[in-house]
């Protein structure tokens, strides 16, 4: 998983409450298990028309917003079922930072195992950041200080210092078990030296 430190670029605003998984990346699109190729599927019933041609209304097909880096959302984002292809389908749009008062649990957990980082903030400060977004206005987040900088104001945000350091080492499941394998491999040489008593057959 690729760290997540410092990011900069422009960000799309989708004020839209309850924003579900089915609608970030449609059931239709769950039959990979490659991460990559599914960022041209991202909201893929709100970019495409029923001809599958592009809408030129909606923000993510819209410059400089097409090149988002960063969403900032309504309240409850990521509802819905459970798919972890909800935040591959965003990273491989381009998109590696979420702003929301909520998000559903699975989402947010789903988040951090894949390197997109969810940020909680108040309400009147999603409004701010929203109003700048529709200005094609950039931002910047730095992970290590818990701080997101838009037009020389700072946002300060909370995150779990165990989230913080796997996403700032890019560590995911696997990752995070691997920080262990010195331990594990001198475990698995004593079992392999170990002789195992085998009662005689009666």
């Amino acid at each position: 998983m690729k760290s997540f430190n410092k990011l900069s670029g422009i960000v799309a605003s989708l004020p839209q409450l309850n924003i579900d998984t089915d609608a970030i990346i449609p059931k239709q699109f769950l039959k990979t298990i490659e991460r990559t190729g599914l960022g041209k599927h991202l909201f893929h019933e709100k970019r495409y028309s029923k001809e599958n041609n592009l809408n030129e209304n909606f923000v993510l097909n819209q410059e400089p917003w097409n090149k988002s880096k960063f969403i900032v959302a309504g309240d409850n984002f990521g509802c819905g079922s459970s798919r972890e292809h909800a935040p591959w389908a965003l990273l491989d749009f381009g998109i590696s930072c979420i702003i929301s008062t909520s998000f559903a649990d699975i989402f947010y957990n789903n988040c951090f195992k894949n390197g997109v980082l969810p940020v909680i903030l108040d309400e009147k400060n999603v409004i701010e950041i929203s109003k700048l977004a529709d200005e094609g206005i950039e931002i910047s987040i730095d992970l290590e200080e818990q701080q997101i900088i838009a037009q020389n104001k700072i946002y300060k945000f909370d995150i779990d210092p165990y989230r913080k350091h796997c996403l700032l080492n890019g560590l995911d499941d696997i990752g995070i078990t691997l920080e262990n394998e010195n331990k594990i491999n001198s475990y698995e040489d004593k079992l392999s030296n170990k002789k195992w008593y085998v009662p005689e057959k009666i």
